[in-house]
C-alpha cells in the first residue's frame, strides 16, 4: 500500500507541475474527471487528468514532449518523466458523431465543458493548487446521496455515446450506488443504443464489472435495466429455467448463477467470472422434463460452444477465449474424479487452468448442495505429490520403439500413451523398468490397452 500511495503522490505532483506551466502561461487549469471523484471518495484514485483554456498547438509549444493522440478533439498527452498527462481543451461537443465522438467540438468555457460530460460525479473538477473543489452540476449532492445521475437530459448523454449506458451501470455497481430514477429509466429506453458500441469497448467495460467483489450487482442491474438483453441475450433464459431440486436447492439456473458469481474470490480474473456467468448457458437450450427428473443432456458442451461464440463477439484474444472455453467444457469434471485414475487426475490437475478450474468448482458447489465430493481425491494427491512433479519426463520416446521395430504411426503414440499411465500411477519406477514393460509388451503381440 505505501508504493502505491507513494506512486499517487508523485503522479499527483507531476500533475501539478504540468498544471503550473499552464496557469503561469495565462491559461485556465484543472483537474478533471474520475481522479477528483475518487479522492472525496477516499478511495485510491486512477489518471489525473487535465483540463484547461489553452489549445492543443499551445499546449504543444509548452512542454517538450507531447503526443496529439485526441488533438482533432481538443486532447494532448503531455509526457513526463513521473508519468502522463491527458490534457484537454475546454470544449462543447458539436453533433452527434460515430458514436463515441462528437461530430466537431468547439471552444468552450470550462462550465460549458463540464455540461458535455456523462455523470454529476464526473463532472466534479478541482483546483490543482488550492484543493478547492469546483461543481457546476451537484456532483457533490449526488456523491453524498450517493447517485449515479447524468448530467441534463440522460437520454441525449447516451446518444452522444452509448457506451454511457455500461458505464452507469459500472459505477453504481462499484461504487455501491443507486442509479437515479430519469437515468435509470433513460438506461432502458435507450438499450439500443449499444448494438452501435464495438466489443471491445463492451468488454472492457464489461470486464471492469466482473473483477470485483461487485460482480453479482452488476449482472443484476444490467438484467434490470435491459442492457443484458442487449449484450449478452443467452444469460436470460436462464431466468425460470428449473433445476432438479435435489442437486439445486437455491432455485432456478439465473439464481444458481447469481450465487456462483457472489461465491468467486474478489480478485477473481475476467476470464473465470467470465466462464462462471457462462457455465451453465447450455442448460437452458437442452432442459426436458424426463419421467425420473429434470434432465441437461450435452449442456457442458453446447455450453462451451456458446461461451466461444460470446468471446467471440467480445473480441477477447485466443488465449483468452481458450480458457473461457476450457473452464465452461470442464466445469463438471469433479463430479468424476472420485473414481478416477491417477494418471487421468495428474493430467487434469496439470492443465493450465486447473487452479481457476478449482475455484469455479467451489463456488459452483457453494450456490447450489455445498458438497465438496472431489477434494478428498485432489488433497491426497496433492500430498503424494508434494516434492514430485505432476507430469515428470517421460520415460521412454517414440525412438525406443521405433528401434525394436515399431512403425511410425498411431501405435507409436498410443503405446507411450499406454506408458506414461503407468509412470504415472506408479507402475513403472525408472528407465530400465519401462524398458523391461515395453519389451514384454511387444513380444506379448497384443495391442496397445488390451
Amino acid at each position: 500500500m505505501r508504493i502505491l500511495a507513494s506512486a499517487r503522490v508523485m503522479s499527483r505532483a507531476e500533475a501539478r507541475e504540468v498544471a503550473r506551466c499552464l496557469k503561469e502561461a495565462g491559461h485556465e487549469v484543472v483537474f478533471a474527471g474520475g481522479a477528483v471523484r475518487d479522492e472525496l471518495l477516499q478511495r485510491e484514485g486512477g489518471d489525473i487528468d487535465i483540463a484547461t483554456s489553452a489549445t492543443p498547438d499551445e499546449v504543444c509549444a509548452l512542454f517538450a514532449h507531447t503526443l496529439r493522440v485526441g488533438a482533432a478533439f481538443g486532447v494532448v498527452k503531455v509526457i513526463r518523466e513521473g508519468g502522463q498527462f491527458d490534457v484537454a481543451t475546454f470544449r462543447q461537443d458539436v453533433g452527434i458523431g460515430d458514436g463515441r465522438h462528437p461530430a466537431a467540438v468547439a471552444p468552450a468555457t470550462l462550465e460549458e465543458d463540464v455540461l458535455r460530460r456523462d455523470f454529476t460525479i464526473n463532472g466534479l473538477v478541482q483546483d490543482p493548487f488550492t484543493g478547492a473543489i469546483i461543481d457546476h452540476v451537484g456532483g457533490r449532492d449526488d456523491l453524498s446521496a450517493r447517485l449515479i445521475r447524468a448530467i441534463g437530459d440522460p437520454a441525449q448523454r447516451f446518444e452522444e455515446d452509448g457506451l454511457r449506458l455500461l458505464r452507469g451501470v459500472r459505477f453504481a455497481a462499484t461504487l455501491g450506488f443507486d442509479i437515479e430514477e430519469q437515468t435509470r429509466t433513460a438506461l432502458s429506453t435507450c438499450r439500443e443504443r449499444l448494438r452501435a458500441i464495438s466489443g471491445e469497448r463492451v468488454r472492457s467495460e464489461l470486464q471492469r464489472m466482473l473483477v470485483g467483489p461487485w460482480r453479482r450487482r452488476a449482472v443484476e442491474l444490467l438484467d434490470e435495466s435491459g442492457l443484458l438483453e442487449v449484450i449478452l441475450p443467452e444469460a436470460l433464459p436462464m431466468k425460470g429455467c428449473e433445476q432438479p431440486p435435489e442437486f439445486h436447492p437455491e432455485g432456478d439456473v439465473w439464481i444458481h448463477t447469481l450465487l456462483a458469481l457472489d461465491g468467486l474470490p474478489d480478485d477473481t480474473t475476467f476470464e473465470l467470472a467470465l466462464a462462471m456467468l457462462l457455465h451453465d448457458i447450455g442448460k437452458p437450450p437442452t432442459f426436458v422434463r424426463a419421467p425420473d427428473r429434470i434432465r441437461f443432456d450435452g449442456h457442458v458442451e453446447l455450453g462451451a460452444e456458446m461461451a466461444e461464440a460470446i468471446c467471440g463477439r467480445l473480441r477477447m484474444s485466443r488465449s483468452a477465449t481458450r480458457r473461457v472455453h476450457a473452464l465452461v467444457r470442464d466445469h463438471i469434471i469433479f463430479k468424476d474424479v472420485p473414481s478416477m485414475r491417477a494418471s487421468r487426475l495428474r493430467r487434469l490437475m496439470a492443465e493450465e487452468h486447473f487452479e481457476e478450474l478449482m475455484l469455479l468448482y467451489r463456488a459452483d458447489c457453494g450456490a447450489c448442495h455445498g458438497l465438496l465430493t472431489a477434494l478428498p481425491a485432489i488433497e491426497a494427491m496433492q500430498e503424494r505429490l508434494a516434492e514430485e512433479a505432476l507430469i515428470p519426463a517421460p520415460l521412454l520416446t517414440g525412438r525406443d520403439l521405433i528401434e525394436r521395430g515399431v512403425e511410425s504411426g498411431p501405435r507409436v503414440g498410443a503405446l507411450l500413451r499406454e506408458a506414461a499411465d503407468l509412470q504415472l500411477e506408479g507402475n513403472l519406477e525408472g528407465r530400465e523398468a519401462a524398458l523391461h514393460w515395453l519389451d514384454e509388451r511387444l513380444s506379448s503381440g497384443g495391442t496397445p490397452g488390451a
